[in-house]
């Protein structure tokens, strides 16, 4: 058990974490900090946090466990704000979506506690967002991808092990590399599919009328559309060389078809619809073995 988690981000990530780890049982106190005193106060209220700081450097101060809920373009600024608090025997440990900017991030501000840090990235979330979302179960039966490095100490990558599999989580350890081209292919690209689909059906002059006409399926398919625009925006930007290699994968892919519609080849069209079907039927989400 832990005795206090530091939270930096209320939010739905950071609010559902802190949820989740006073069910199990495993922390104390929680003492929360968000640049928005509204949300602090809502997650207070909510009984999400014991305690509201007034600065993210005071969140962490006495926690041996904390957790940076922020979008990834924050992080630098939020370990830069903690820093002078961070201890060899704290765990520290983020929820971006994004790994490799976010370990570069932690290299140039925690320097020779670069050890304590362990990236983390769960594979959960909605398209809602903020504190009054949280939920204790957003975690439970998910995958958590951890991208230890190097220096990462070996105590503490354990420990966030046994803390994600105390949520319920199933834990899977990649390179940061790795991660970031794993995750443009199947997280940063299909929303950004998602986003211009939505803002090219609506750019047309009856786009609103095309929109009152879609189904279940249209619904299904732009669903992360929804997602929040900010921290999307951050995601795609630090990401972006990953993501602008498999757009060009896509777009390869989506012009052969386009070529096969053109010139009528019904053949070859089936076939490719026929291959996708099959490896969508197929397909188990969670079942990696990285």
């Amino acid at each position: 058990m832990f005795e206090q988690l530091g939270l930096i981000g209320c939010g739905l990530m950071g609010g559902s974490f802190a949820l989740a780890l006073k069910r199990a049982g495993l922390v104390k106190r929680v003492v929360g900090y968000s640049k928005s005193p509204s949300t602090t106060q809502r997650a207070l209220s909510m009984g999400v946090i014991d305690v509201e700081a007034p600065s993210a450097l005071l969140a962490v101060s006495g926690a041996d466990i904390v957790l940076l809920a922020v979008p990834v373009a924050a992080t630098e600024a939020t370990l830069k704000a903690i820093k002078h608090l961070v201890t060899k025997d704290m765990l520290i440990m983020d929820v971006g979506s994004t790994k490799r900017d976010v370990i570069d991030a932690a290299r140039r501000v925690l320097r020779d506690h670069i050890g304590v840090f362990v990236p983390c990235h769960p594979i959960t979330g909605k398209e809602v967002s903020g504190v009054e979302h949280a939920d204790p179960d957003l975690y439970t039966g998910k995958q958590i991808i951890l991208t230890p490095i190097d220096k990462t100490n070996a105590v503490q990558s354990e420990k966030a092990v046994r803390v994600w599999e105390g949520l319920g989580c199933k834990v899977l350890k990649m390179t940061p590399d790795a991660h970031d081209a794993a995750f443009a292919a199947v997280s940063h690209l299909p929303h950004l599919i998602a986003f211009a689909l939505i803002n090219g059906i609506t750019s047309q002059d009856h786009g609103k009328d095309y929109l009152s006409l879609a189904g279940p399926g249209f619904r299904d398919f732009t669903r992360i559309a929804a997602s929040e625009p900010k921290m999307w925006r951050d995601i795609l930007l630090a990401n972006r060389h990953e993501l602008l290699a498999q757009s060009q994968f896509f777009q390869r892919t989506l012009q052969a078809m386009e070529v096969m519609i053109e010139t009528g080849n019904a053949e070859a069209l089936e076939g490719v619809i026929a291959q996708a079907s099959q490896t969508r039927t197929n397909w188990r989400m969670g079942t990696s073995k990285k």
